[in-house]
C-alpha cells in the first residue's frame, strides 16, 4: 500500500526558503473561516495581535538596558573603570570623585531618556485601547484595538481611523469605492480614491459581509507604503475566483476615511506587522564632523593620561631606589604591602595615577554637548523669520545631533520641481499637429473672469483637424486620475468647475493632472466625473459624453508615462496616453511628429514642463489579449512589479501621436538669491532633477545657478553616441584644467560679470554609464575620478532624467570623493528621500508632493529660501558656539589636571592630591559648567544681518577650521601654560613661610585652595574674554558661577558638618582670604595667565585679521556704520562687504550727520548715502584711506 507525500512535499516547499520558488506570502481566512472541501489545507497561522509598541523600554529591563546602552559610551564606561579601580585598590582620591560625576550624568540621561518612554508607553495604551466595531456571527460588536487579529472583519465609519491594516470589502458608495486621507502617513492631505473587491463591493450589512467566503493571499508585511502585492480567492458554490489586489485595495493603519458613510475590510496586518509601525524603524545614525573631532581629541587626552601616569610611575621608583628616601610615612602602607611584588607595586601605583590625574577626561562634555545641542535646536524652530504664514508652519528639527554640520556644509544637492519651484502648476498651452493654443490664466482652480473661451495664437486647423483637436482635448480629459469633490473651502478659496454652474472641483495627487485638466476646461471640454465605471465629459456643445473606463495602466517614475483605455459610446475601444517625451516620441509610429517636437523644445527652454499626448484605437481582439496580459500580471504574486512592467510595454506601442503640453512651475520667491547666496558662502550647488535637461537648465539660469557667461559642459546621451565616452571625458577634462586655477565663482564671485566659469550638464544615462565599474579590456581606468575632477572645476552641476537612486549615488559619490566634504541634500518628494539620507545633513521642503521628504529629513523648512539662514546663520552660530565648548571643556580639564602632575614631582610623587575631595568632584558639574552651556546656547560673535548680508563670513568657519590640530594644540598649550603660571606662582609666593599677618604658615590644603582659587577664575575670565554677545543670562551665570564658588567655600570650610569623619578643609579657604599678600597673588596670577592669549589676539587681529574679526573691531553698536574718532571727527565704515579695510575710501563728517544716517538706515535697511556736504564745501573736514 503506498503511501501519497504529496501534499507533505507540497507543505515543506511552501514553508522551506530554500526552494527557489517559494513565495513569501501569507494567508488571511476573512472572519476565520475555514475554506470548503477540495479547496487548500486549512493551516491557521500565527500573528501578532494589534497592540503597537513604540516604546523603548519595559519596567522590567529598563535599568540593564539603559545602563548597557550608556555604558557602550567610552568615556562612560572609562569613568566607571576608573571607579571600580577606587574600590578595589588604595587610591589617593576618594571613589566619591570620579563615582559623582559619572552617576550624575548617568542618573541625568536615565531620567531624561525614562520620562520620553513613559510619555511613549502612554501614548500606545491610549491607542491600543481605542474601541473598534468588528462583525462576528452578522452582529456588530466593540473590540479594544489591540485585540483584533487577521481575518477579523472591521466596520469603520466617516472620519475614524484606521486601527490595522484593511483590504476594503465593500462601501457606502454604489461603485464601492472610498475616500482616505493620509496625512498621518505621507503629510498628503488630497483625499485619495481606493476600490473594493469587484465581487464584495455589493455587500453592505453585517449579515451579508459576513456570509463572504474567501481567503487571501498577499506578501508577508513590508514597509513600503505605496506597494501591495496579493489575491483573494472567493468561494462561489465551492469554486474559487481570484481577483488581483493592489496597493488601491489597501487602507493603512493611521489613515482616516472621508466622504463615505462607512466600509467593511478585512485586517489583513496588524500590531508592529503594519506599514506604518514598520516605518517607526529610525534612520541610520549620523555623525556630525566635530562629534568625530572629539573622539579624536579623547584618544590624545587619554594617550596623555596614560604617559602621565607612566612617567609618574617610573620617577616615583627612581626616587625611591634611594634607601632615604622611601615610601612616605602618611601613605600608611603596611608591611606586607612593602613586601610584594615589585611588577604587582608598579601597576597598583600605575593605577592610582591614573585614577588621580583621570580628570583630563571631561566626563561631563558629553552630557553638556548633548545638552547644548537638543536646547538649541529650538532656537530653529522658535525663528519667526523661517515661519510660513500660508502653510502656518516653521521650520523642524528631526535630529538635533547636526545643528554645528550646518555650518560646515560644502555641497548642496537641490531637487528642481517643488524645491527651487513652487510646484504650482498653470497650463500655458498646448500644441496639436503644430497648431497652438493658449487658454486663459488659470492657477490651481482659479480662473480668471470675464475671459475668452479660447485663444489660438496659429492659424485653425483644416476639417479633417477639428477631428484631432477633440480627440486631444478628450484624450486629456480622461487619461488621468483626478477626483472630482463636492464643494469645498480650501484656505478659505471656494473651488468650482463651473462657474455657477457645479459645486465641485477637482483634487489629485499630481498638481500637474489637476492644471491640464483644468486647462481642457478653458479650452472648451470639461471633465465631470466618473461614476459607475463611466468617465463622463461635457463637450463644447455642453453635451455630456460618457466612456467606460477598462483599464488604468498608471504612472510610474520609471515608464514615465500612464495611460487609460476606455471604450466610447459607439462601441470603439482607444487607449490614451500621455508622458514625458522621451518616453512617447520612440513608441510613435504617426503623426506630425517634427512640428510638435520642435514645439516641445521651444517650451522647454523657456523653462516649461511638457508632456506629449498619443493614442491608439483597439480592435476588440486586442483589447482582449491586452486585458489577458494585465490580468495574469496583476494575478501575480512573484514580480508582479516586473510583469506589470513587461505587459505595459506590449501594450504602449504603435502610437499615434496627438500633440503636446506646456505647464507652468513658477521659481520659488527668493529662490535666485538663495543660491547666489550659497555660491557666495563658498558652497557647490548641484541640481538633480527627473525633468528633461532644457526645462531644468532654464530653471537653473533663472534661478542664477547659470550665469550668462557660464560656459556650459555637455555630458548627454546625445553627445556619448557622436563620440565615444572616453573621449568626451577626456575633451572636457582638458577644457576645465586648462584654465585650472583661474577664475572660478568662488574666486570672482564678487568680481566682474565677465569672469568666466563652468557649468556641467550631465543626464541619468551618461552617469550610469560613468558609474559602472571600468571593464579590464578598456584601457580607460576609473571614469567617475575624471569626472569628479571636471565636476571640481564647474561652479555649478545640472544633473537631469536622474531616477531616485542615481541622486544616492551621486551623494555618496562626493561624500567617498578624497577630501570627504560635507554634503547636503534638499528636496519635497518622495523621490528625494534616498539621497536625503545619503547626505550628511537632509532637509525636507514642506511642499505638496506629500511629507515623505519631511519625515526621513533631519531637518524640514517651509520654503527654499529660508535654507539661507538655516545655514549662513544658524549654523554658523552653531558651529561657532560648539567648537569653542568643545576646545574650551578640553583647556580648563588641562589647566585644572596638570598643576596635580606637577605637585607630584614636590612630595615624592606620592600621589597626594592637590586638590580637596569637594572641589574635585564640583569643578566639571558646578563651578565651570554652566558658564560654557549658556555660552554654547547665546553666544553672537557678528550680528546675524551682518552674517546674511555677506555669505562669505560662513568660508571662515568652513572645513572644521575652528577644530584643526593647531587650534586644539594652542588651547592645550595654552592650559600647560595657565597651569603652570598658577603652580609655580603660587609655590614662590608660599617660599615666604609667614604668609598671614600673625606669622601662621599656610599648609598645602591651602596651597592647593588658592591654586585652584586661581583656576576657577581664570578659566572663567577666558570665557568672559571670548564672549561678545552679553545678554542678562552670561551676567547672571558668569557671576552667580563665581558667587557660588565662594560661598560654597566658605560654608564647605566655615561649618563642622557632622556627616565628615574629618574636615580638613576646615577655616582654610578663610584664612587664606585673610591675608593680603594672597589676594594679590590672585589677581597677579589671574593677569598672568591670561595676559599672553589677549596679546596674541591684538598681535593677530593687527597684522593677519580674518573677515570676521574685521566686523568685530569695526562693527561696534550698529551692524552698517561704525563711528571710530579721528582727529576729532569721526568716519563711516561700511561692514556690509568683505573688503572691509581694504581699499575701502570713507568721507569724514560731523556726528550730527551721523546720527543722520544711522537713522536712515534703520527705517530702511539700504545702502547708506554718501555725506550730503562735499570736501569743497567743507573744508575742515578730510578723506582717509583704510
Amino acid at each position: 500500500m503506498g503511501v501519497d507525500f504529496s501534499a507533505l512535499r507540497t507543505l515543506i516547499n511552501r514553508y522551506c526558503a530554500g526552494e527557489e520558488n517559494w513565495v513569501d506570502s501569507r494567508t488571511v481566512y476573512i472572519g476565520h473561516k475555514e475554506p470548503p472541501p477540495g479547496a487548500d489545507a486549512f493551516i491557521q497561522q500565527r500573528f501578532p495581535d494589534n497592540r503597537v509598541v513604540s516604546s523603548k523600554y519595559t519596567f522590567w529591563n529598563f535599568i540593564p538596558k539603559n545602563m548597557f546602552e550608556q555604558f557602550r559610551r567610552v568615556a562612560n564606561f572609562y569613568f566607571l573603570i576608573i571607579f571600580l579601580v577606587q574600590l578595589i585598590i588604595d587610591t589617593p582620591t576618594s571613589p566619591v570623585t570620579s563615582g559623582l560625576p559619572l552617576f550624575f550624568v548617568i542618573i541625568v540621561t536615565a531620567i531624561k531618556q525614562g520620562y520620553e518612554d513613559w510619555l511613549r508607553h502612554k501614548a500606545d495604551k491610549a491607542v491600543n485601547q481605542c474601541p473598534v466595531s468588528v462583525i462576528q456571527r452578522g452582529k456588530k460588536i466593540k473590540k479594544e484595538s489591540f485585540r483584533i487579529t487577521v481575518g477579523d472583519v472591521v466596520f469603520v465609519k466617516e472620519d475614524e481611523t484606521f486601527a490595522c491594516d484593511l483590504i476594503l470589502l465593500s462601501s457606502s458608495r454604489d461603485d464601492g469605492t472610498c475616500f482616505v486621507t493620509t496625512a498621518s502617513l505621507d503629510g498628503e492631505s488630497s483625499h485619495k480614491t481606493y476600490y473594493a473587491v469587484q465581487d464584495t463591493k455589493a455587500f453592505r450589512t453585517e449579515e451579508e459581509v459576513d456570509s463572504i467566503h474567501a481567503t487571501i493571499e498577499c506578501e508577508q508585511p513590508q514597509p513600503d507604503l505605496y506597494k501591495f502585492v496579493g489575491r483573494i480567492n472567493i468561494y462561489m458554490d465551492n469554486e474559487a475566483v481570484a481577483r488581483p489586489l493592489g496597493s488601491e485595495n489597501v487602507l493603512l493603519r493611521g489613515a482616516t476615511l472621508k466622504n463615505t458613510e462607512f466600509i467593511y475590510a478585512v485586517a489583513i496586518y496588524t500590531g508592529m506587522e503594519t506599514k506604518m509601525a514598520l516605518n517607526y524603524q529610525s534612520k541610520s545614525q549620523k555623525r556630525s564632523a566635530v562629534e568625530k573631532s572629539m573622539n579624536s581629541y579623547l584618544v590624545v587626552y587619554l594617550c596623555i593620561l596614560i604617559s602621565k601616569a607612566l612617567i609618574n610611575t617610573v620617577l616615583k621608583y627612581i626616587w625611591q631606589a634611594d634607601p632615604n628616601k622611601d615610601e612616605p610615612w602618611y601613605n600608611e602602607r603596611t608591611e606586607a604591602q612593602r613586601q610584594r611584588h615589585i611588577l604587582i607595586r608598579a601597576f597598583t601605583d600605575f593605577l592610582a595615577f591614573m585614577v588621580l590625574f583621570n580628570y583630563i577626561i571631561p566626563v561631563s562634555m558629553y552630557v553638556t554637548v548633548e545638552m547644548q545641542k537638543f536646547l538649541g535646536s529650538y532656537f530653529i524652530m522658535w525663528d519667526d523669520d523661517m515661519y510660513d504664514e500660508e502653510l502656518g508652519e516653521g521650520a523642524v528639527v528631526n535630529t538635533s545631533d547636526l545643528n554645528e554640520e550646518l555650518g560646515q556644509v560644502e555641497y548642496v544637492f537641490t531637487d528642481k520641481t517643488g524645491t527651487l519651484t513652487e510646484n504650482n502648476m498653470e497650463f500655458i498651452e498646448c500644441c496639436v499637429d503644430g497648431h497652438v493654443y493658449v487658454p486663459d490664466a488659470i492657477c490651481n482652480g482659479q480662473v480668471l473672469s470675464g475671459a475668452a473661451a479660447m485663444d489660438m495664437i496659429d492659424t485653425s486647423p483644416g476639417p479633417g483637424g477639428r477631428e484631432r483637436e477633440e480627440l486631444f482635448f478628450r484624450a486629456l480629459c480622461l487619461c488621468h486620475t483626478v477626483q472630482v469633490k463636492e464643494e469645498e473651502t480650501v484656505d478659505g478659496i471656494k473651488h468650482g468647475i463651473h462657474q455657477g454652474k457645479s459645486a465641485s472641483f477637482y483634487i489629485s495627487s499630481s498638481p500637474d493632472e489637476v492644471a491640464l485638466v483644468e486647462g481642457m476646461k478653458k479650452l472648451g471640454f470639461t471633465y465631470l466625473r466618473l461614476k459607475d465605471g463611466q468617465m463622463e465629459i461635457l463637450n463644447r456643445e455642453d453635451e455630456i459624453e460618457r466612456f467606460e473606463l477598462l483599464e488604468v495602466l498608471s504612472f510610474d517614475s520609471v515608464r514615465r508615462r500612464m495611460s487609460v483605455i476606455v471604450r466610447a459610446a459607439s462601441g470603439d475601444i482607444f487607449l490614451f496616453c500621455k508622458g514625458a517625451d522621451s518616453s512617447i516620441l520612440p513608441r510613435v509610429i504617426s503623426g506630425k511628429v517634427d512640428e510638435v517636437k520642435a514645439r516641445v523644445e521651444h517650451n522647454a527652454v523657456e523653462g516649461l514642463r511638457t508632456l506629449c499626448v498619443a493614442y491608439r484605437p483597439l480592435s476588440p481582439e486586442q483589447h482582449q489579449e491586452v486585458c489577458r496580459l494585465l490580468s495574469g500580471a496583476k494575478l501575480a504574486l512573484q514580480d508582479r512589479d516586473k510583469r506589470l512592467s513587461e505587459a505595459y510595454e506590449l501594450v504602449e506601442k504603435d502610437l499615434i501621436l496627438l500633440g503636446a503640453t506646456a505647464v507652468e512651475d513658477r521659481l520659488q520667491e527668493q529662490a535666485a538669491d538663495t543660491i547666489e547666496s550659497l555660491h557666495k558662502a563658498g558652497m557647490k550647488v548641484w541640481v538633480l532633477t527627473g525633468d528633461k535637461m532644457e526645462t531644468a537648465a532654464a530653471t537653473c539660469y533663472a534661478s542664477r545657478l547659470f550665469r550668462r557667461n557660464t560656459q556650459i559642459l555637455e555630458l548627454t546621451t546625445k553627445r556619448v553616441e557622436e563620440q565615444n565616452l572616453h573621449d568626451v571625458l577626456f575633451d572636457l577634462s582638458r577644457t576645465v584644467l586648462r584654465h585650472h586655477g583661474s577664475m572660478t565663482r568662488d574666486n570672482c564671485s564678487s568680481l566682474s560679470n565677465d569672469c568666466t566659469d563652468y557649468g556641467l550638464i550631465i543626464d541619468g544615462a551618461t552617469l550610469s554609464a560613468v558609474m559602472r565599474p571600468p571593464q579590464e579590456d578598456l584601457n580607460s581606468g576609473s571614469y567617475k575620478e575624471i569626472f569628479l575632477e571636471i565636476c571640481r572645476n564647474c561652479s555649478a552641476v545640472l544633473c537631469c532624467r536622474m531616477a531616485p537612486l542615481q541622486k544616492a549615488q551621486i551623494v555618496k559619490m562626493i561624500k567617498a570623493s578624497k577630501e570627504h566634504p560635507i554634503t547636503l541634500a534638499i528636496g519635497d518628494g518622495a523621490n528625494d528621500v534616498s539621497m536625503i539620507l545619503e547626505a550628511h545633513v537632509g532637509i525636507g521642503i514642506m511642499g505638496k508632493e506629500g511629507r515623505q521628504a519631511v519625515r526621513n529629513s533631519d531637518y524640514a523648512i517651509p520654503k527654499f529660501k529660508h535654507l539661507k539662514k538655516m545655514l549662513l546663520v544658524h549654523g554658523h552660530y552653531y558651529y561657532i558656539r560648539i567648537s569653542e565648548l568643545v576646545q574650551y571643556f578640553f583647556y580648563k580639564n588641562v589647566c585644572f589636571i596638570f598643576p596635580q602632575f606637577l605637585y607630584q614631582f614636590f612630595c615624592g610623587f606620592s600621589q597626594q592630591p592637590l586638590y580637596d575631595t569637594a572641589y574635585l568632584t564640583l569643578y566639571n558639574i558646578s563651578f565651570t559648567s554652566l558658564p560654557i552651556l549658556v555660552y554654547s546656547l547665546m553666544e553672537q560673535h557678528i550680528n546675524m544681518d551682518i552674517l546674511k548680508k555677506d555669505p562669505s563670513l560662513y568660508k571662515d568657519v568652513a572645513k572644521n577650521s575652528l577644530l584643526r590640530w593647531p587650534t586644539f594644540i594652542y588651547w592645550t598649550v595654552l592650559g600647560v601654560y595657565n597651569a603652570i603660571v598658577m603652580f609655580f606662582g603660587t609655590y614662590f609666593l608660599f617660599d615666604n613661610t609667614t604668609f598671614t599677618s600673625n606669622g601662621q604658615m599656610f599648609g598645602n590644603w591651602t596651597f592647593g585652595t588658592l591654586v585652584f582659587t586661581v583656576l576657577v577664575f581664570t578659566v572663567t575670565f577666558k570665557l568672559v574674554l571670548d564672549t561678545h554677545y552679553w545678554t542678562w543670562i552670561n551676567h547672571f551665570v558668569i557671576w552667580g558661577s563665581l558667587v557660588f564658588f565662594v560661598l560654597f567655600s566658605l560654608l564647605w570650610g566655615g561649618i563642622i558638618w557632622p556627616f565628615l569623619n574629618y574636615q580638613r578643609m576646615y577655616y582654610v579657604f578663610m584664612q587664606m582670604l585673610s591675608s593680603g599678600p594672597a589676594w594679590l597673588s590672585i589677581i597677579l596670577l589671574i593677569t598672568a595667565s591670561l595676559l599672553p592669549d589677549v596679546v596674541k589676539k591684538v598681535i593677530w587681529r593687527a597684522l593677519w585679521p580674518t573677515i570676521t574679526e574685521r566686523i568685530q573691531v569695526n562693527a561696534g553698536s550698529f551692524h552698517v556704520l561704525a563711528f571710530l574718532h579721528v582727529s576729532g571727527h569721526r568716519f563711516s565704515a561700511c561692514v556690509r562687504c568683505s573688503c572691509l579695510l581694504r581699499n575701502t575710501r570713507v568721507d569724514i563728517y560731523s556726528p550730527k550727520q551721523a546720527e543722520c544716517f544711522i537713522d536712515e538706515e534703520k527705517e530702511s535697511n539700504v545702502t547708506p548715502p554718501r555725506p550730503r556736504r562735499s570736501l569743497e564745501t567743507a573744508p575742515e573736514q578730510r578723506r582717509l584711506v583704510l
